[in-house]
């Protein structure tokens, strides 16, 4: 389901980024295969270069590039992670971190939600969202691509 389309699009958005906030799964995927990559069109330099905070209780010494944020409880995660966006001039992003994603939802911390949705029934997995969960949005764009990917893009509407 790649396409050359896609990859544009996922370049536009690292590029309109000034830093990432990473899972601890999501970050120590990424930096097992990153550091090493390389392309013709610089998403891996940007990768590599670009500031990331990661949301862990475990890792006290990122390898690649990080600011580890840590916290006792959720009120105090919610404000570190508060503080760390007003530190990014442009957007703050979020790639895979599901739990990640679904607590920044729940705090009011997502502005903005881009979801890649593929023609595909896998029957099993992590849900995006949670039960429980409940949060509304408003939305500002779709595209769908060749290979019948769709993309949206929806607002956290206030309440």
């Amino acid at each position: 389901y790649q396409h050359d389309e896609i990859e544009a699009y996922k370049k536009e958005e690292l590029f309109a980024s000034d830093s990432q906030l990473l899972g601890r799964v999501t970050y120590e995927m990424f930096a097992a295969s990153w550091p090493g990559a390389t392309d013709e069109q610089g998403f891996a330099d940007r990768m590599n270069a670009m500031p990331k905070y990661v949301v862990s209780r475990t890792i006290t010494q990122p390898a690649w590039n990080a600011t580890v944020i840590s916290a006792a409880d959720e009120d105090e995660l919610a404000a570190a992670i508060g503080k760390a966006k007003e530190t990014v001039p442009r957007n703050l992003l979020v790639g895979g971190s599901a739990r990640l994603a679904e607590f920044l939802i729940r705090r009011g911390l997502a502005d903005e939600l881009r979801l890649l949705t593929y023609p595909v029934v896998v029957g099993s997995g992590q849900r995006l969202f949670p039960d429980g969960l409940q949060a509304k949005f408003e939305l500002r764009q779709t595209r769908a691509f060749p290979t019948g990917v769709l993309l949206t893009v929806h607002r956290l509407a206030a309440d």
